[in-house]
């Protein structure tokens, strides 16, 4: 926090810098009128201005809402917006102890969300403007956020991405893989000879003391009961506290200030494991939906990483999991889950490998669909689907140039 005193009608801190009240609404200069008079008739009164971080950019005092006398830089953890609070000291009718004056949205901070961010999206990452924006500005105001959608449809890679995007130091915690959530989200108690029993912090317990994280819980529709209550303190927002113990007078790790968690969730009755979250761990999310990719953005998205590859075989591979896509969304019911992105990547990836697309179907694509009921059998639908595909006259060159190309997915 940052102290500014009132003198000469000016709100001014240590720095040299003045409290710009244009940029406030009129019930906040209402409020600081309030306290002007209160300074001026010799009540104390302490403003103090707390800055919350976001990105890694170095941005001049201008850009958040305050003007320079004396031109400092701000350090990184004062980027972004900022909480006016105002302590009086004393109590009366109207205000009383802390007083949060108003969250000053800076016209940077904005620009940021609407205009800039929307360039540092990987262009491999096929999610709409709308939703990579509202992703952008959760992080930067601090929400939780809850990722769905399908398997495959790049749930992780966007949390990642967007983490990169603003500069942010991220945690990566596979909470469906655990067995112990107690372990990987607190710590482990030991014994040894030399130094009898002692507890050892997790690295989770480190995630949630740095600074402005990104912290991703991939598979929480898949974590355990137990890792659920655990986190229901620390997710909170009046709480924002990990309890070491189940004791309630064991010690607690408070989360650093602007610390952002994002789990990430698949749903549907297809997914094995997957569990009925609890209502009270849902209402601590904002909920951001991942749409399933369009034929012509899979085309679009395959293309852009498997260059060599020939138009005709990526429109294939994209066609076919097009296909099982809607009939998912029909109501014949021939399958239950659609061919995922992840799918269609590692498809590609074979073929520029030397797997012909049947073969490469039959590796990655049929295993994932029951072969029970013969002819009328899932697997049975998914290889006609395959085969209106299936070109016997293709070029045996199917490829223009060497590629070598890394998946997000």
């Amino acid at each position: 926090m940052i102290l500014l005193t009132y003198s000469d009608n000016t709100w001014t801190d240590s720095f040299g810098t003045y409290l710009n009240t244009d940029c406030l609404d009129e019930a906040t200069k209402s409020k600081l009128t309030h306290y002007q008079s209160l300074s001026e008739s010799g009540v104390p009164v302490k403003l103090t201005r707390t800055f919350k971080r976001f990105g890694n950019q170095r941005l001049s005092r201008t850009n958040v809402g305050v003007e320079h006398i004396n031109p400092k830089p701000i350090p990184k953890k004062c980027i972004g917006t900022y909480v006016l609070h105002a302590d009086t000291g004393y109590t009366d009718a109207i205000f009383s102890g802390t007083d949060d004056l108003v969250e000053v949205a800076d016209e940077n901070v904005i620009n940021f969300i609407h205009t800039e961010s929307v360039g540092l999206r990987p262009r491999l990452l096929k999610m709409s403007d709308i939703k990579w924006k509202y992703l952008v500005r959760s992080i930067i105001r601090g929400k939780n956020i809850m990722m769905t959608g399908p398997a495959g449809c790049g749930k992780t890679f966007a949390a990642k991405a967007a983490s990169e995007a603003l500069g942010r130091p991220d945690f990566y915690f596979n909470l469906g893989a655990t067995q112990d959530p107690r372990s990987t989200l607190v710590g482990n108690t030991h014994f040894s000879k030399e130094d009898g029993t002692f507890f050892t912090e997790s690295l989770f317990v480190k995630a949630i003391q740095t600074e402005n994280a990104v912290i991703l819980l991939d598979e929480l529709s898949r974590a355990h009961p137990d890792a659920w209550n655990i986190l229901m303190t620390v997710l909170d927002p009046g709480q924002r506290y990990l309890r070491l113990d189940e004791h309630p007078d064991s010690p607690t790790v408070k989360v650093a200030e602007g610390v952002t968690f994002i789990g990430t969730a698949n749903i549907g009755h297809e997914y094995t494991s997957t569990r009925t979250m609890d209502k009270a761990l849902l209402d601590r999310f904002t909920i951001i939906e991942m749409d399933v990719l369009t034929e012509e953005q899979e085309v679009d998205l395959l293309t852009q990483m498997y260059p060599s590859l020939d138009s005709n075989l990526t429109a294939s591979v994209a066609g076919i999991a097009n296909l099982t896509r809607e009939a998912v969304k029909s109501d014949s019911g021939q399958i239950t889950n659609a061919i995922s992105t992840r799918t269609t990547v590692e498809v590609c990836s074979l073929i520029t490998d030397g797997f012909s697309l049947e073969e490469a179907a039959e590796v990655t694509i049929y295993p994932q669909y029951d072969n029970t009921g013969g002819v009328d059998s899932e697997r049975t639908y998914v290889k006609q689907c395959v085969q209106k595909y299936i070109n016997t006259d293709a070029d045996e060159n199917i490829f223009n140039v060497d590629s070598d190309q890394t998946t997000p997915f």
